[in-house]
Formats: C-alpha cells, structure tokens, sequence
C-alpha cells in the first residue's frame, strides 16, 4: 500500500498552525528537527490525509497543509484506519504508528468554525525508528507484515576466525521494517548454500531471502552459482541496479557477481560481503522492496500506479 506526500510543515510552537517548508530532517527517537512536538515520547511526527482535509474543505472552511498542526500532509494511503504498531516508509524514513487520533482538551479555531475538526478522530502520530529527509512528491509505504531470512557466507566467519557484521545489521535494518529475520552462518561452499535456500523456500514462510558474501572474483565465491540453482525466474532490474548505484560510489562494484530472482514467491538477492557494501545495497533495493513485498503477497495488483 502507497501513497505520497502532499506537504511537509512544521512550527516552532505548540498549539498553531504548522507552515509548508521545502524539506523537513527526521531525526531518530526525536521527531522533526525545529518542530515543537519533537522529543523523547511516543508522539513525534503527526500525519494526516489530504482526503480528511477535503471533508472539512466540504463545510466550506478554506484550510490545507499544515492547517490541523500536522507534520506530513499524504494522499492515497487511509492514515485512520491502521492499526497501532504499523511500520511506514517515509522516503528513507521509517516510521512505526504510535496513536490514532487524540483527545482535544481545548477547542481549535477550526472546530469552532465548523463545529467539527478531523484531526482528533482521523490524525496519526508515530514515532521516528530511521531518520532522514522528505518532502513533498515522496512516496509513503505502508510496509507489509513479513519474513525475512539473512545468510552470511564466510569460511573465515564459519570458523571463528573473525566475527560476522554484514549479516547482524542486515538483520538489524529488517527488523526495523516490522520484519520477523531469522539469520544464517554458512561457510563458502556452493552445495550448502544451495541446499538451505531449498530448505528455507521450500518452507513458505519467507518473502525475502538476502545473502552477504561469496559474490566477488575470488575461488571461493560461489554464491551466484548456488543461488542460481534455486530461483525459477531472474530479477535482472536488482542487481543491474545495485551495480549501476554501487559504481557511483566505487569502481570495484563492476566485479560484483551477484543475482537476484524469484524462487516460488520469496525473493532472493544476493549482496556484497562488506557491511558497508551490504548496507548500501540494501538502501538501493528499498525503494523498490516495499512494492515487491506487496506483489509477492498478493495484496496488490495496481503495479503500475505511481
């Protein structure tokens, strides 16, 4: 589920109207940089639909962003109607919902004008789990409920030589979308590989497979050749794209091997054994994984709307 952002506002005091600005800068555990509803508490961002606006815009008020105290102003996505506890993603920011609606102590202007006001019953607050920039025109998604599995492939990491990264904060950053990640620990062996991917696909319960690792020049780096021979269908669009963007930042990313396809209804993609390399991958394939998740699950068929 998508939609985009209409307005971004802030306000430098409770209890006024918010003002459109060009770019607000989410910050983690704190809100919006320069709003005065930002802190340490569960209610740090405030949304509301465009849609709910247009009900008040109806009994002939002349009101719009910002106009209810509303941090991030979205269109095509039924802000009132998610429950509790729902992960979004805000162009690279993630959001968890924290409270629908709130209880309004005092009358506003707008109430008192139209004897109603849409923001106690159909506004949300979440709070900020990855910060960032967003603005208007970015795509909100509403992430899907999901099952991921990371495997690092590492003969150094399987032997105790050195400690895994890569695959705990691959972890870590799914978990962040509301994912349920189980992880894996494998040595550089093609059959292995082969053998628990079957295992994990032939489950069902994963949407998402993510390996770290094996995808370079060198002999052991057997991890295309083992992932190829279990997905059904090749996803070129990700790994062409993960090399294109990763180019950007190092000419090394031209040796990178890694595939990316379908196996039954999990995706499975390869990255980069790195954390750095594998983070930055990972952000590339965000902003078409929340679309992804959705098409797997079934949950969409309008995979042309932008």
């Amino acid at each position: 589920m998508q939609g985009r952002v209409v307005e971004v506002c802030v306000s430098a005091n409770k209890g006024e109207r918010k003002r459109a600005v060009e770019l607000i800068e989410m910050v983690e555990n704190h809100g919006i940089a320069g709003d005065a509803h930002a802190g340490p508490w569960h209610r740090q961002v405030s949304l509301l639909a465009e849609e709910s606006i247009e009900k008040m815009r109806a009994k002939g008020l002349s009101v719009g962003p910002g106009d209810f105290a509303e941090n991030i102003t979205t269109r095509g996505l039924p802000l009132a109607d998610l429950p509790v506890g729902t992960t979004m993603l805000a162009g690279k920011c993630v959001l968890r919902i924290t409270q629908i609606g709130k209880e309004c102590h005092t009358r506003c202007a707008i109430y008192h004008l139209a004897g109603d006001c849409v923001m106690p019953r159909e506004g949300i607050f979440a709070e900020v789990l990855r910060g960032g920039h967003l603005r208007s025109g970015d795509r909100v998604y509403v992430l899907p409920e999901f099952r991921a599995a990371v495997i690092t492939l590492s003969d150094r990491c399987y032997r105790n030589e050195t400690v895994d990264e890569s695959g705990p904060r691959l972890v870590e950053e799914l978990k962040l979308w509301g994912a349920e990640v189980d992880g894996v620990l494998l040595p550089d062996e093609a059959a292995l590989l082969t053998a628990k991917l079957r295992e994990l696909v032939s489950s069902g319960k994963y949407s998402l497979i993510l390996t770290t690792g094996g995808t370079g020049l060198s002999a052991r780096g057997v991890t295309p050749e083992a992932t190829l021979q279990v997905i059904d269908r090749l996803v070129p669009g990700i790994s062409e794209s993960i090399r294109a963007e990763s180019m950007k930042i190092t000419p090394h990313a031209m040796l990178s091997r890694g595939v990316a396809g379908l196996a039954g209804r999990t995706l499975v993609v390869n990255l980069p054994g790195s954390v750095k390399g594998a983070l930055e991958s990972f952000a590339i394939l965000s902003g078409a994984l929340p679309h992804a998740l959705e098409v797997l699950s079934g949950d969409t068929l309008d995979c042309g709307r932008q």
